[in-house]
């Protein structure tokens, strides 16, 4: 029997709510029924293997189609995408503004690209936020950056849009309290019209750099969900390599 995409939405949201409410108990001392356990303890063991709580929805920003998939700024399709084969998550389901899917990380964790071009994100994300009853602050979106050099990641809690106009669409729907991935894809020659030099591929010599940094910005994202922002942040806030490549 198939399952619809509506349906996956639902009982994604579902699962998300129900883990809240199991979290919520245990903190609380109490069962599903709500009675109290005298001898539950004051602070239960996460397991290393699980995320603690806070991000449950990942969203790679990028522009949809086959002309822009290897892009500069497709930089987050192909991070959610790595994400998604390194977690063996489910198929995609489309949606009217977004492809969306879930990945077997502690209780469930969603994984989504909007369908919508960049400049139009916002519309995507804050549909996103209301369907699956999600907070921003539950939500880390991952960019691209042309103000980073190849190979950087910056990951912070909150803050503007910079020069992205994604980020900024995304910003005006929802606010800024959001957790985002930037991930630097400034090479070593200029351009003369920016929209044209993102919206480019990459250069030959500049692939390798790209595939390390999509691996190490989805192993950042696995290090939030898991261990929290401030130590992903420790861990994966760094400059560019000095490659001479690069």
């Amino acid at each position: 029997m198939s399952i619809t995409p509506h349906r996956t939405l639902g009982a994604a949201a579902s699962s998300l709510a129900d883990q809240r409410a199991q979290q919520t108990a245990q903190a609380a001392g109490t069962d599903e029924e709500g009675a109290t356990q005298p001898d539950a303890p004051r602070e239960a063991a996460v397991s290393r293997l699980e995320p603690t709580p806070g991000i449950e929805l990942v969203v790679g920003l990028g522009n949809p189609g086959e002309r822009y998939a290897a892009t500069r700024h497709n930089m987050g399709f192909l991070v959610v995408d790595a994400l998604a084969g390194r977690l063996r998550a489910a198929p995609w389901a489309r949606f009217a503004r977004c492809e969306l899917t879930s990945a077997p990380m502690g209780a469930r964790l969603l994984l989504a690209r909007p369908l919508s071009y960049m400049n139009r994100s916002g519309a995507a994300v804050a549909w996103l936020l209301e369907h699956l009853d999600l907070t921003p602050p539950q939500m880390l979106v991952v960019v691209d950056d042309v103000d980073l050099a190849l190979g950087s990641l910056r990951l912070r809690r909150s803050g503007g849009p910079g020069t992205h106009n994604g980020l900024r669409d995304v910003c005006e729907r929802v606010g800024g309290s959001f957790p985002r991935l930037r991930l630097g894809v400034r090479g070593r020659t200029g351009w003369q019209d920016l929209a044209d030099y993102v919206t480019s591929p990459f250069d030959d010599d500049e692939r390798p750099v790209v595939d390390q940094l999509v691996s190490r910005a989805a192993e950042a994202v696995e290090a939030c969900v898991r261990d929290g922002l401030a130590r992903a942040m420790s861990l994966y806030n760094r400059s560019a390599p000095s490659d001479p490549a690069i």
